[in-house]
């Protein structure tokens, strides 16, 4: 089975709030096999909307990051970014032969 990348664009209105929910979604994330490859690093824009934060994690499977998602303990962390963040996120199968 191919693995995922869950792939976010962010850009926080609330420190505080996002603080909260990163705190949180981290341990829900690891706990469904996700492990972060990019957080918050140097990046580029070269299309599309802008966002300062950009977070890539790695799945074992897409059923497995969908599922992350959908936890209760993923939404509750998923909470505190509600109204102090502006997301774009997306999980996407790597093919066969990707190796992560």
């Amino acid at each position: 089975m191919p693995k995922a990348l869950w792939i976010a664009h962010v850009e926080v209105t609330d420190a505080d709030s996002y603080g909260r929910y990163a705190q949180g979604a981290g341990p829900a994330i690891a706990g469904h096999g996700g492990k972060f490859i990019a957080r918050g690093g140097r990046y580029v824009t070269l299309e599309g909307k802008d966002r300062a934060r950009n977070v890539v994690a790695v799945f074992p499977s897409l059923e497995a990051a969908e599922t992350c998602y959908h936890s209760p303990e993923y939404q509750a962390a998923l909470d505190h970014a509600r109204g102090a963040s502006v997301r774009d996120l997306v999980i996407v199968e790597l093919m066969d032969d990707a190796s992560l």
